[in-house]
């Protein structure tokens, strides 16, 4: 039997509306009704196994989709470090070099966090588990770094790749394969 895991990307946050580095935050006040638009168009049974990052913007996501999550660290957001709750622009006026350095290198870590290799190797090695570590099917309701990290992944392609990916609020990305062999399925 082949696995599937089906990534949501959690619903928008006040982050997301300002393009700025999230910190733990809520949604958004008009998220909970377009998050109940894809629970209808997703048909999920409330019983399906579901893991969430820890951060509450996924386990609300989660819940909106009548899922009921349970916290995995490991799908957790991307640590940007002290960049988080500044906007990227803000960033790039003080610290140019850092920002280039960070969309450049995938070992850079200007911020203080975790690097982009990091990143990509804590989320391979989600997807590379064995069952029952990470159930043969899922849901895994998580954030766009992480989605990005799992199509990287998926396709096999080099660290650069994931700055080309885009990963918008609630999009679905599902994965099918087996540890170290992934395909991507529309």
């Amino acid at each position: 039997m082949a696995d599937r895991v089906l990534f949501v990307s959690h619903g928008s946050t006040p982050a997301t509306r300002r393009t700025r580095f999230p910190r733990d935050e809520s949604l958004e006040e008009n998220t909970p009704a377009a998050v109940a638009e894809l629970a209808a168009r997703l048909g999920l049974p409330p019983d399906r196994h579901t893991l969430c990052g820890p951060q509450r913007r996924c386990r609300q996501t989660a819940l909106g989709l009548g899922l009921t999550p349970a916290d995995d660290p490991r799908l957790g957001d991307w640590d940007l470090g002290a960049w988080a709750g500044q906007t990227l622009d803000d960033v790039a006026a003080r610290s140019p070099v850092d920002v280039q350095a960070w969309i450049t290198r995938p070992d850079a870590a200007p911020h203080g966090g975790e690097t982009l290799t990091a990143l990509l190797k804590r989320v391979a090695a989600w997807l590379d588990e064995a069952p029952p570590a990470r159930p043969h099917r899922c849901v895994a309701v998580t954030h766009p770094a992480v989605v990005r990290a799992a199509v990287v992944h998926a396709l096999q392609a080099p660290a650069h790749s994931f700055w080309r990916i885009d990963v918008a609020p609630l999009a679905v990305v599902e994965v099918r394969g087996r540890p170290g062999r992934w395909s991507l399925h529309p």
